[in-house]
Formats: C-alpha cells, structure tokens, sequence
C-alpha cells in the first residue's frame, strides 16, 4: 500500500523538510548579515536584525554634562542637548546608576543647595544653580531612551575606503580579485587541453594518468604546501602573485581533469570522428567542437575554483604573506575580528562584501552546475 498512485512516500517528505531547512538555514544568516551592514553600531548592540525595522528603546551610558555657562536672573545657568547627532526620544532619566530611571522625560529634579536639572524627550537639559558651576564636576545623566529605525551607507564607505583607519577592505578586495580570478582561468584551460587527451586521443600509459589522477583527489593540501614555496624560492618566484596562481593551478588541477575528462567521453563519438574524416586537427576539433560542448563542466568546475580561491585564506598567507599590500580579503577579515571585535557594523559589512561575489558567480552559473558534476555518472 506504501507504492499508491498518487501518493508520497515519507521518504520524500523528509528529503523536502530538510531541504528545506538546510535552505533556511543559509538564507537566514545572510539575510541577517546583509539587515546589519546599513544598521549604526548602536541599532546593532541594542537588538537583533530582525528588530531593525522596530523602535528600539534602551538604557543609554552615562554622560557627562557639558556647555556653556551663563547668567539668568540670580541663576547660572548651563543649557545643551545630550543627543546633538541622534534622533533618540528620552522616556526616562537619573542621576544615580542606582536609579537610572527616576524622572519622566519633561521633569524637573532637585539636586540639593538650590540646584536643579530639568530634561526633555529631545535630549535638551537645562542645569541651573545658585552659584558658578566653574571649576565644579557637573552631574552625570542616564537616559532610557526610544530610537526610530536607522539604516546608514556609511558602513560600506567606510569599509571600502578608510585602508587608512585599518577598517578598509578595498585594497584586500582587488588583491582577492586578482588572485582568485588568473587562479580559476589558468587551471581550466590546462585541464581541458589535459582532459581532451586523456579523453579522445590514444597513446601509452593513459590509464595509468588517469589513475594518477584520481589519487591526486585525495592529496592533502597542507602536505605539499611547506615544499611547494621551498621550490618557488628556488626557481625565483618565491612570494608573490605567480606564486600564489601556480599553488592554485596545481591544486585545482586534478579535480578539474576528472570533472572535464568524465564530460568529454560522454561526447557523441561520431561528431569526432566526422570531423576527422573531414580533415580537422586534433587542435581544430578541440576549439571548435569539444570546447562549446564542454561549456557546462567548465562552468561547473570554475564555480568550485572561484568559490575556493576567494575564500582561501592559508595558501595565499603561505605564497603572499601578511602584508597590507597583498593581503586578500579573508586575512583581512581575520585582522578586523582581532583588532576591532566590537564595531559589528564593521565586521557584517566587510564580511558580506565578501561573500557577494562569490553569490554572484554562482547564481550566474549554477544551471550549468549539476550538468557539469553529473557528467560522465551515467550512460
């Protein structure tokens, strides 16, 4: 009874629930770094992203009263605002952190010996008193106060330009681009020419390299990296940009002639074999027949290599270093969680600028993705 026309299986149930909530489980975070990046760093310490469209009412840090004193009838008289850069409302205010909500906004309080303050929902204060307040230590003020919902571009201005204040990340973000774009190029054009080989042209031992091949799968990284720069220094490229696109092409090489070679043997034979009898070279028939054909497992293996380059962070600290000139965008992102753990607004920005280009690239290709891997699965 389980096989139903017209019925569901559990089985299918479950697979739709979870992924759904795998795809919930990525679109939520994102969403909620992208809400952060336009919020101030006070929208973002008082609430959650998904209050950002709420008003938010919290207890202010204490401050200190300042301005400038002048006489009112047999009163010195101090007057000023305590938020001249916000729009916050004050619901409630006091004089002791014991008792940071004593007076109403509007309200005016007695100090003792004559004194007085008096402070409205706008953040104005009027401090009056019988005597100078010169030389004297003015009261301190907290304040519960209501702010409307504020979105800034500041943050992306800031993080894209202020290299200066260590904020920035323009400079990482053209380092990462230069980096992770010569690295995806390189490697697929050497994996066609490879795959093509390996695919459609016979000669002595090409079993044994596509075996070779596929051990190299399973090769750790971190294995070959420490010998890799040994042998960059000694040929003479040692750090620098030919370094780190090398690294890139070696390590993506194996993956990207599996991918592509699968593709190619899945190729109608007999287009090949036509274009030979025609008179076609081996070169021809790869630039014009095998190449627009295999355009889906390039893509497909492009979307790997891009994504894995521009979150690289170990080979390109490896082949270029920690300097501010080359440094790439997940050293620079390491950086800023160190140095300036509490400025949220920095750190969802420069973060979510990271992860739009790669977003970008893979909504951009990624129906040519499950082409690409499925190549060569089945005949």
């Amino acid at each position: 009874m389980d096989n139903i026309a017209g019925q569901k299986s559990t089985l299918t149930w479950a697979v739709h629930i979870s992924v759904l909530v795998l795809v919930l489980a990525w679109v939520f975070p994102t969403l909620g770094l992208f809400v952060s990046s336009f919020r101030t760093s006070d929208q973002i310490s008082s609430s959650g992203w998904w209050a950002s469209l709420t008003t938010q009412e919290r207890q202010l840090p204490a401050i200190r009263l300042s301005g400038d004193e002048f006489r009112d009838a047999d009163l010195y008289v101090i007057e000023g605002n305590l938020f001249p850069e916000s729009e916050s409302t004050v619901t409630a205010w006091g004089t002791s952190s014991r008792a940071p909500e004593a007076f109403e906004a509007g309200h005016t309080a007695d100090l003792g010996d004559g004194e007085t303050l008096s402070l409205d929902e706008t953040g104005n204060f009027r401090l009056s008193g019988p005597e100078s307040w010169d030389g004297k230590r003015l009261p301190r003020v907290f304040t519960t106060a209501s702010s409307p919902p504020e979105f800034t571009l500041g943050n992306y201005v800031n993080v894209l330009t202020s290299d200066t204040a260590g904020a920035g990340i323009g400079r990482s973000f053209i380092n990462t681009l230069t980096v992770a774009i010569p690295a995806t190029v390189i490697p697929i054009l050497v994996a066609a020419f490879a795959a093509y080989a390996l695919a459609w042209m016979d000669f002595p031992g090409r079993s044994l390299l596509i075996a070779a091949v596929v051990g190299l799968l399973v090769v750790p990284l971190q294995l070959a990296l420490i010998p890799l720069l040994q042998l960059h220094n000694q040929i003479g490229i040692g750090k620098g940009y030919l370094g780190v696109w090398l690294a890139h092409t070696g390590f993506g090489l194996p993956l990207a002639i599996y991918l592509l070679r699968n593709y190619m043997v899945g190729l109608p034979r007999d287009i090949i074999e036509n274009a030979r009898v025609d008179g076609a070279s081996e070169f021809q028939i790869f630039v014009k027949i095998i190449l627009p054909l295999s355009f889906p497992a390039l893509a497909s293996f492009a979307i790997f290599q891009f994504l894995w380059t521009w979150n690289d962070l170990l080979v390109a600290l490896v082949f270029l270093g920690t300097d501010d000139e080359t440094l790439v965008l997940t050293g620079r992102l390491v950086n800023l969680m160190g140095s300036r753990g509490g400025q949220w607004e920095i750190l969802a920005t420069s973060a979510f600028v990271s992860i739009v280009v790669p977003l970008i690239v893979f909504f951009a290709m990624q129906k040519y993705l499950v082409r690409g891997l499925l190549a060569g699965s089945v005949k």
